[in-house]
């Protein structure tokens, strides 16, 4: 790519912008409670880990609840490893480029646009992350590689992330005379809850090893970025998405057992090109719908319904219209890699979390470790060898179920006395508080599911597996 392209010409509006910030009963498992249950950390302070993990999927909900609106292939199938890290998120490797260069992008179901740090130049700011030194944020450069260009505003894939708005900014191209306009697509800047990337748009080629080229991909170039440990694969459903870039057919992922650190086991992430569709459904997976929220804001979300929610054997009395998106788009559920921990409006946390209270009342709430971790209700269960913990169970529309494992909604935290609930909420105040999913399922809740997303079919399967 020319080195001489005007990138740094937008840093100042960037960064300014950007600154903005088990024994089991039918309803009840049995655990014992030993330090191998924990969950590790490199970090001194495992209640500081958790707050952020939490204020982040709180954070990222409010992002996801307050959305703004915006040639066939051979077929094949493209692997690539799944690693976990202690920031909450899971990456995967791509290489773009001419010769390529190989970075690790986190995998995002809930957005669409892929980014990476770019240019020697990059700056990343509150990005100090666990593992993650934010002067070292591997860059790719944009004058190394011989295939990529800027986006011109007279470009399609321009709309795709500007939409009716391009050409108010594209001013330079309208008109009879412009027939040569060279001006480029605007800088683009993204909000993820607490952090936030902006830049400009590129075609490159993405490179699968050992020789699949897909060129001119719709990719960002950011120059800054608040609070991101990585660049993002989105795998949202907008038409610069991954997945709608490489018109795949399915996609699917397991995810390895979180221990908030960084480890180098791994597991695959499978992408099925195509222009054909199979509709066999792979045995022992449960199935459910995706369906499209009525309001344009929204569809950039893989949308399931959540027929009704279990602690134990009891049903969560919570409202059938919560689980349904209403004519303005809010409500219903959502599944969401890019969040850590699941998020619950707070009249349906409230609801799964006072069922929960009333099946652990033998056990003390421990209301100093939910102030500093952030996750709530905690319980103290010294004294206790074996700790009894209701079941906890989402059945979906088509008669799914997903039946959690006991890891992927409690956890033991800080010492051994102490046990949390691992979905979070927010103060439920404000306007807009009741805006958006209710419910977003977080990775943590995925964690050691096989998970298809099967884009030919419009259906979202998952079936329980150890993914390590």
């Amino acid at each position: 790519m020319d080195s001489s392209l005007p990138f740094f010409s937008f840093v100042s509006f960037l960064i300014i912008s950007a600154t903005f910030p088990f024994a089991a009963t039918s309803d009840t498992i049995k655990v014992s409670l030993s330090p191998s249950h924990h969950h590790h950390s490199s970090s001194s302070d495992p209640y500081q880990i958790l707050n952020n993990l939490a204020t982040s999927s709180v954070a990222r909900a409010h992002h996801l609840k307050h959305h703004s609106p915006k040639t066939n292939i051979t077929s094949s199938l493209l692997k690539t490893p799944l690693f976990p890290h202690g920031y909450g998120g899971y990456t995967v490797s791509l290489s773009f480029g001419t010769p390529p260069q190989t970075l690790s992008f986190i995998m995002d179901t809930g957005s669409s646009l892929s980014w990476f740090p770019c240019t020697s130049r990059y700056l990343c700011s509150q990005c100090a992350f666990p593992n993650v030194d934010p002067s070292k944020i591997p860059t790719f450069s944009p004058k190394l590689s011989s295939s990529g260009k800027l986006v011109g505003c007279r470009n399609p894939k321009c709309n795709w992330l500007f939409g009716p708005n391009v050409d108010s900014r594209c001013q330079d191209c309208d008109g009879p005379t412009s027939k040569n306009c060279n001006q480029t697509c605007p800088p683009y800047l993204i909000q993820y809850g607490l952090g936030s990337t902006g830049g400009l748009l590129l075609l490159e080629n993405l490179i699968f090893p050992p020789h699949k080229t897909f060129q001119d991909f719709l990719v960002g170039c950011s120059i800054v970025s608040n609070r991101q440990p990585a660049g993002i694969v989105g795998f949202g459903r907008s038409p610069e998405s991954l997945p709608s870039q490489l018109h795949l057919n399915k996609f699917s992922y397991c995810l390895v057992s979180r221990r908030f650190d960084d480890t180098k086991v791994s597991s695959n992430m499978l992408l099925e090109t195509g222009s054909g569709s199979n509709d066999t459904k792979i045995p022992g997976l449960g199935y459910t719908p995706f369906y499209k929220n009525p309001n344009p804001a929204f569809h950039e979300f893989y949308y399931v319904t959540i027929r009704k929610i279990l602690v134990g054997n009891k049903q969560v009395k919570v409202p059938n219209s919560t689980f349904v998106p209403g004519p303005n788009g809010n409500g219903g559920t959502i599944v969401d890699s890019g969040s850590t921990f699941t998020f619950m409006e707070r009249p349906v946390f409230e609801l799964v979390a006072k069922e929960f209270e009333k099946q652990m009342g033998n056990y003390s709430r421990a209301r100093e470790v939910e102030n500093i971790s952030g996750l709530a209700p905690c319980f103290n269960v010294s004294g206790h060898r074996l700790m009894d913990v209701p079941e906890m169970s989402f059945y979906f529309n088509g008669g799914a179920k997903m039946g959690l494992p006991l890891a992927n909604y409690f956890s033991i935290v800080g010492d051994d006395n102490v046990v949390c609930l691992m979905i979070v909420t927010d103060k439920g105040v404000g306007e807009g508080a009741r805006s958006g999913p209710a419910i977003i399922l977080g990775n943590f809740q995925q964690q050691n599911y096989y998970i298809e997303f099967d884009l030919a079919n419009n259906r979202f399967g998952f079936a329980q597996r150890n993914c390590a």
